[in-house]
């Protein structure tokens, strides 16, 4: 498996922080959405940011990743004070394999990312009933309001001319409702063919959902940040809020404060009984630049107000 650099593909330095990682990710994602990008190639572009990001959000993920980078970098084996004692390379062949255990580790839950099986001697020594396959099957948010089916290809154990080999398979799942990041979804009958006239294995598909440009998942709810201006907190406004099923007209209430969240009913991802919601968290944003003019009202504000928003915070921490 080829080594990627991830820091590269979301072109932030590897001393980065979370919040570069997140912002860099976003902007990533939404140039390279399916949803918004129909060029050759987008969708694998945007699957490896996806990918670059699950490792690099996740502290842990991360520094084992920095590990093998550094590892990677200079083609030598861990055994030279890294971790790994005992384990020899053999160049970027033994690095590329480090790195496929790694990535299994960090995105296949029980199974092979690509749809393999898991060993053939339990396959040699089961009974004469198919052997069950597990597969994990990236998911966009889009995939899981879509009344449409995904295709998906894996690979299973069967026996051919009396021999245990490896053979493809594909088909078409409709994801079901109420399906969660981790969850696991049994199609029974899929499969590793049984011997005989023995039923076939099952095929378990471990659902990992890809992270979205705009929309955080909190179980069956959403969140989205959405930017204001200082006037539209103090006075509201009108702003468009896109969701999964298109955009909305919302309107931000009077006095609203940053950090401060409000419901929209149903705007969430689908459950078995009902919808999820849709939670918006306003974030009050300062403009970068402003003229003599906007100063001056600034100042008249300041003058006319005898707000101080640091009464409550220096009774509790002054």
């Amino acid at each position: 498996m080829e080594f990627k650099d991830y820091y590269k593909l979301l072109g932030v330095k590897p001393d980065a922080d979370a919040k570069a990682i997140k912002t860099a990710y976003r902007k990533l994602a939404r140039q390279y959405h399916p949803d918004v990008n129909s060029d050759d190639g987008a969708e694998d572009k945007f699957k490896e940011v996806a990918e670059a990001y699950e490792v690099l959000k996740n502290a842990e993920r991360r520094a084992e990743y920095d590990e093998l980078r550094r590892y990677g970098g200079r083609q030598q084996g861990f055994d030279q004070g890294h971790g790994r004692q005992g384990r020899q390379s053999s160049g970027n062949g033994q690095f590329e394999d480090d790195f496929a255990d790694f990535f299994r580790s960090a995105f296949s839950h029980r199974g092979d990312r690509s749809g393999g099986f898991q060993g053939y001697s339990d396959f040699q020594q089961s009974a004469a009933r198919g052997q069950d396959v597990e597969v994990e099957l990236p998911v966009f948010l889009e995939d899981i309001i879509a009344d449409v089916q995904k295709p998906i290809e894996y690979r299973m154990p069967a026996f051919v001319n009396g021999q245990v080999t490896e053979v493809k398979k594909s088909l078409k799942v409709k994801i079901p409702k109420g399906v969660s990041d981790g969850g696991r979804v049994r199609l029974k009958g899929q499969g590793a063919p049984g011997q005989g006239d023995a039923p076939n294995g099952d095929l378990y598909l471990h659902i990992r959902i890809v992270p979205h440009p705009i929309f955080d998942v909190e179980g069956h709810n959403l969140l989205i940040t959405v930017p204001i201006a200082p006037w539209e907190a103090a006075l509201g406004a009108k702003v468009n809020l896109p969701t999964l099923t298109g955009k909305i007209s919302l309107t931000v209430p009077p006095n609203s404060q940053s950090g401060q969240k409000m419901r929209i009913k149903g705007k969430g991802l689908p459950m078995k009984n009902g919808v999820g919601d849709l939670y918006v968290i306003f974030k009050i944003v300062i403009p970068a630049q402003t003229n003599e003019a906007s100063k001056a009202l600034w100042q008249s504000l300041s003058d006319l107000s005898a707000f101080d928003p640091r009464t409550e915070w220096e009774k509790n921490n002054v």
